[in-house]
């Protein structure tokens, strides 16, 4: 067998080596569109590859089989992640009946056939019973931690994967097309809910079984898919990748904003509380962030009428 060719050996042939890019700070979000097939560890690369940023991270995993909305955080975006994966989120997602596999799309294995297939009335008629606050049991190929391990490292390694059903909430659930062996939903909830879960237990509910064909996500917390950008576009050039740069505070429109003088933001840079004077000023509040001059300075709380920072950035 050959030896692989070392790049030292390269280079005394005659051939060299770019160097890698110098990281550097780079703060703000990027809205990607990630495609089909791409993990969501590896959008996060391509962006920070694309600025040859530092630090870098994403607000929610989506599947390598799901395409659609990926918001990244670089730099001291990180910071406000919490604040993005705790949004809304909205999904388009394509359900094929007759046909149930182990991981509730089109990955798994098929466990369970049916014969019969829905009508549309018979699926809207059955759309309320999954809004709002309902009992969900997660996919056995999830992410959900059991003892410290991953659900779907165990289901893989072929272990008897058993979720309880916990409360999730679906503001709203809608048919977009149907065609009798597909159907199209649009679907609107909060945290923790699983759109593989809705399949499932609709394709059961209605007898004839399913799995997610389909999916793409549009929203996530304040970002939209109108906004985001594509992997071509960041990597195209430079000036199409810091077009698609959004600030820090992008993250941040879903929650009240106070603004303060230099006084008060610099107590604020030191981790100190300050007294919010005016006849509007809030007494208290969940969470708020403050600029001073257009610039974030931190994120927190209000109590008694005092800004207490929990999240300080340096902008």
């Amino acid at each position: 067998m050959t030896e692989p060719t070392s790049p030292d050996a390269l280079e005394t042939q005659g051939q060299s080596f770019a160097p890698r890019p110098k990281r550097r700070d780079v703060h703000g979000w990027v809205v990607l569109d990630k495609p089909v097939g791409m993990t969501s560890t590896h959008a996060v690369a391509v962006v920070k590859r694309a600025f040859a940023a530092k630090k870098a991270g994403h607000a929610g995993t989506l599947d390598p089989l799901a395409s659609g909305l990926l918001p990244i955080a670089l730099g001291e975006a990180t910071k406000t992640v919490p604040f993005v994966m705790d949004g809304r989120k909205a999904y388009q997602f394509t359900v094929a009946w007759g046909t149930q596999t182990d991981t509730d799309d089109t990955e798994g294995k098929v466990i369970a056939t049916a014969d019969g297939r829905p009508d549309e009335a018979a699926i809207a008629a059955l759309l309320p019973r999954f809004t709002g606050t309902i009992q969900q049991v997660p996919p056995k190929f999830s992410a959900i931690k059991i003892a410290g391990e991953r659900a779907y490292d165990l289901a893989r390694d072929g272990e008897d994967v058993v979720l309880e059903a916990r409360p999730v909430e679906i503001d709203a659930l809608r048919i977009v097309s149907h065609d009798g062996a597909t159907t199209t939903f649009e679907a609107e909830c909060g945290k923790g809910t699983y759109v593989r879960a809705i399949a499932r237990d609709l394709g059961i509910t209605l007898g004839c079984l399913g799995h997610v064909a389909h999916l793409r996500r549009t929203r996530v917390g304040p970002f939209d898919i109108a906004d985001a950008a594509s992997v071509e576009a960041l990597r195209e050039s430079t000036e199409s990748a810091a077009a698609a740069l959004l600030p820090v505070k992008a993250a941040l429109t879903l929650i009240p904003e106070i603004v303060v003088h230099r006084d008060a933001a610099l107590r604020l840079k030191r981790g100190q509380s300050v007294l919010l004077r005016g006849r509007d000023a809030p007494v208290e509040s969940q969470s708020v962030y403050t600029t001073c001059g257009g610039v974030l300075i931190a994120t927190g709380m209000i109590d008694q009428g005092e800004f207490v920072p929990h999240r300080v950035f340096n902008l």
